[in-house]
């Protein structure tokens, strides 16, 4: 190459190099009352929550791909303090909690960031998000106009600002972060502390606000977040939500897509027509940014889940599993609503709705723009009934509390209530052979040199400083030989007051009682006759916690463990008060400080096996090998048959379980239609809150991966099994002349002049083919996904269709016409199809 094209070309590379400086130094992110404005373009923003620390860094690239594809704009996260600093001024960004790697795999994606700092999060995570130690920072008091607080929460905010633009990870350096948060959902505090939350709020708007990101701060469930600040709703429903000044676009940070599990709970879920309702609700309203809470909601693995009582498993109902696989019809039901919503952008950015009564329940939201655009949503209120319309000289069937979109104000591309996405039923199948285990027992009454003893009862949080969820109260009863119930045999009864979450009692090293609390109720009492001996009895307590509260005021109050008063009852003196007598502690278990849980720890103590191994008595811990399963399905452990406590594998914590902890509450049938809240819908009454636990593929080594588990109560580790989770069965549920993009598609571009036909589309997993079609029917089948039944009408060729072009294949489609399933089998009723298909 000779030097004249050496020069051309290094003049022509600092040109590019020089304009795409040039380029990404002027973007911008502002916002109208319409919309958040990205390098001067309006946008309808789809966005959706991924926590990183609750899943692996290996799974970030497949969620964030499965998101984008579902029809997202944005990421939203949270910022986890008590993760990134541990220890004051020890700062942690490695493994789960690499937040700038995740970030970079959302800006490959091509998506933007919503990056809420807080740095109080919520979220269901412990403490809220905040490092135990602030509770010991002198003088402090949380969330409130308190000096020690307030720099302690700049530091940290300032921190993680600085470290995005030294990445140059804000939209205004060219990365993808264009929106930040500060504080969460601090309107209800502010209402409660008055006027220094008042004062705080604004310290912390301007505070943000000084850090000079260049893209708009957000204030969520904050109704007088001071300018320039958004302010944005959260909630199962925002349609009612306008901001606090005319000039600022309707934002909604947080659309609940289920809700969350705790234990002794059931599993609540949220019907995907009605979570599209919502959401169509929100945009007719003029609403420009949406985002799900949450889109995956993951796994609370280690210590880190909150409430208390919250459970491992955050799965939340998303549209994305806690195991990341597609939760189906609601991933593809929104999906299709995004893609409608997108073609009525130019509509929507434009202007604002007229809005025009169709009905006593009814209704059309109409935007235009100056070139001509025109969108439409019409809407039927109405729970129970079907809505006909007439909008712009046509009629429109409106099924019941649902909504249609128009993206050119005429033809109908999306209905909330019709679903189109394929629905998919979950099974969890056996991975590996059973497991071969090894047993050691704790011990409950030991003295030793971790053990400090103090004059009455000590606060557990301040004892522990959550370094552990365990702490023993230990302290001795003398019974004198000439005690009446030593003759009688009615043993006197010992009570017990704490401030929770869980407690075991042991009277001279034997489980004399166990109780717990609930999330509404963490607070427990012990009351119960305990069998002492003439002599020196030791009375053991261990006292528990299941996750530290994660929401309230006065984080810095907040207390757990035997605060007392613990007393005696039934001795010939009456009743004998404990509560002040000297009482010793011991933080934590004796495996934990021999650290059991690692490959190094779990060599230091004599384990035994075979016939010899322990079952069902509590404080115990067991060990086993395996070897990781072939294929590339997600993996859990069946714990259905252990008690509570805790597991690891490879030395990282799979997190709490507690299948001994059933769900109580009321779980029936429930309808998409009416309002949702997170106690209308319900499943797994009367069985454990949560069974399976999430075992991340990426933590397995090829052979020899160590689980190890701690059981407080008593179980049988030989019922415990490695499981993968997979499509058993697909479904499809379609009504006849449902609204399709496709129709429209067709008939905008003149390919055809007349309706299209819907299509049953079912497809497996990658891999799995369809074997055989365990339902079908056309006509006016009943039930759901996983238990069709024959209605009143049914076309008898129903199966012949799917058994000539589904069997044998990984996916197929089937026009929802008559014609295929031997003719119409009842004229002049609606009627739809309904499939069921298994894939193996």
């Amino acid at each position: 190459m000779g030097l004249k094209n050496v020069m051309l070309n290094v003049v022509v590379v600092g040109l590019v190099l020089m304009s795409s400086w040039v380029c990404c130094c002027k973007a911008s992110v502002t916002y109208d009352h319409k919309a958040i404005i990205v390098n001067g373009q309006r946008k309808i923003l789809i966005s959706g929550s991924i926590h990183y620390p609750r899943s692996t860094p290996e799974m970030w690239p497949q969620l964030i791909q499965k998101a984008k594809e579902g029809g997202l704009d944005v990421i939203q996260t949270y910022v986890f303090w008590n993760g990134h600093e541990p220890q004051p001024g020890k700062y942690y960004f490695e493994e789960r909690y690499d937040l700038v790697k995740f970030i970079k795999l959302v800006k490959q994606a091509g998506l933007y960031v919503h990056l809420r700092i807080g740095p109080y999060a919520c979220a269901e995570w412990n403490f809220g998000g905040f490092p135990v130690w602030l509770k010991y920072v002198p003088g402090i008091s949380f969330r409130t106009d308190n000096g020690p607080f307030k720099a302690a929460m700049q530091k940290f905010t300032t921190k993680i600002v600085n470290m995005m633009k030294a990445e140059r990870l804000y939209e205004s350096h060219g990365g993808p972060i264009i929106l930040s948060q500060v504080e969460n959902e601090y309107g209800p505090m502010e209402y409660e502390l008055g006027a220094p939350g008042r004062a705080y709020s604004k310290w912390a708007a301007n505070m943000a606000v000084g850090l000079g990101t260049g893209v708009p701060w957000v204030m969520c469930k904050q109704d007088d977040a001071p300018d320039p600040i958004i302010n944005a709703c959260n909630g199962f429903y925002c349609d009612y939500f306008s901001p606090n000044k005319a000039y600022k676009p309707r934002m909604w940070t947080e659309a609940w897509t289920g809700w969350f599990t705790k234990f002794g709970g059931p599993v609540p879920y949220r019907p995907a027509e009605d979570l599209a309702f919502s959401v169509a609700r929100f945009i007719q309203k003029g609403g420009s940014f949406i985002n799900y809470y949450m889109y995956h909601g993951g796994t609370n693995f280690g210590r880190t889940s909150g409430g208390p009582f919250i459970a491992t498993s955050y799965d939340y109902d998303a549209p994305l599993d806690e195991f990341g696989l597609l939760r189906q019809p609601k991933w593809g039901h929104l999906k299709d609503l995004h893609r409608a919503i997108k073609l009525c952008e130019p509509a929507l950015v434009s202007g604002d709705p007229t809005v025009a009564p169709l009905g006593n329940y009814q209704e059309a939201h109409v935007f235009k723009s100056k070139s001509g655009a025109c969108a439409a949503f019409l809407a039927n209120y109405n729970q129970h009934s079907f809505a006909r319309v007439a909008f712009g000289n046509m009629h429109y069937n409106l099924p019941p509390w649902s909504i249609s979109v128009l993206p050119d104000c005429k033809n109908t591309v999306y209905n909330t209530a019709r679903v189109g996405a394929q629905s998919a039923q979950m099974k969890m199948t056996p991975a590996a052979g059973r497991f071969s285990w090894q047993s050691y027992n704790d011990e409950t009454t030991t003295y030793g040199d971790s053990t400090f003893t103090a004059v009455g009862l000590l606060e557990q949080i301040n004892t522990t400083r959550d370094i552990s969820d365990y702490l023993w109260y230990l302290t001795d009863v003398k019974v004198d030989s000439n005690e009446g119930f030593l003759r009688s045999g009615k043993w006197p009864v010992l009570t017990v007051f704490s401030a929770g979450h869980a407690l075991h009692v042991f009277i001279n090293g034997q489980l004399s009682g166990t109780v717990h609390g609930n999330l509404e109720n963490p607070k427990i009492t012990f009351s119960d006759g305990v069998n002492l001996k003439a002599g020196v009895n030791k009375i053991s307590l261990l006292s528990i916690a299941v996750g530290l509260p994660n929401v309230g005021p006065h984080f810095e109050t907040w207390n757990a463990g035997v605060l007392g008063p613990v007393s005696l009852n039934g001795l010939n003196e009456g009743r004998r008060e404990l509560t002040w007598q000297k009482w010793s502690y011991k933080v934590g278990l004796k495996g934990e400080a021999l650290s059991l849980h690692t490959l190094g720890g779990s060599s230091s103590v004599e384990w035994v096996e075979g016939s010899f191994v322990t079952l069902r008595r509590p404080l115990t811990w067991y060990k086993t090998t395996f070897n990781a399963p072939s294929g590339n399905e997600p993996l859990a452990l069946d714990m259905g048959s252990m008690g509570k406590g805790q597991v690891w594998i490879n030395g990282q914590s799979i997190g709490r379980y507690w299948p001994a902890y059933k769900a109580y509450g009321t779980c029936s049938a429930c309808s998409y239609a009416g309002w949702f809240d997170e106690k209308k819908c319900l499943s797994n009454c009367g069985e454990s809150s949560q069974r399976w636990y999430h075992v991340p593929r990426s933590w397995l080594h090829p052979t020899g991966n160590l689980l190890v588990l701690f059981e407080e109560l008593g179980g049988n580790p030989y019922g415990i099994s490695l499981v993968k989770r997979e499509i058993a069965s697909v479904c499809a549920d379609i009504f006849e002349w449902q609204p399709t993009l496709m129709n429209w598609q067709m008939q905008a571009s003149g390919k055809v002049n007349k309706p299209l036909r819907p299509k049953a589309h079912l497809w497996c997993a990658a891999g799995h083919k369809i074997s055989s079609i365990k339902f079908a029917s056309f006509g006016t089948p009943q039930g759901v996904c996983g238990s069709f039944r024959e209605g009143s009408c049914h076309a008898h060729k129903s199966y012949d269709a799917f058994e000539k072009y589904c069997i044998g294949q990984e996916s197929c489609s089937v026009m929802v016409a008559p014609e295929l399933f031997g003719g119409d089998p009842c004229p002049n009723v609606m009627k739809k199809l309904s499939v069921e298909a298994i894939c193996s």
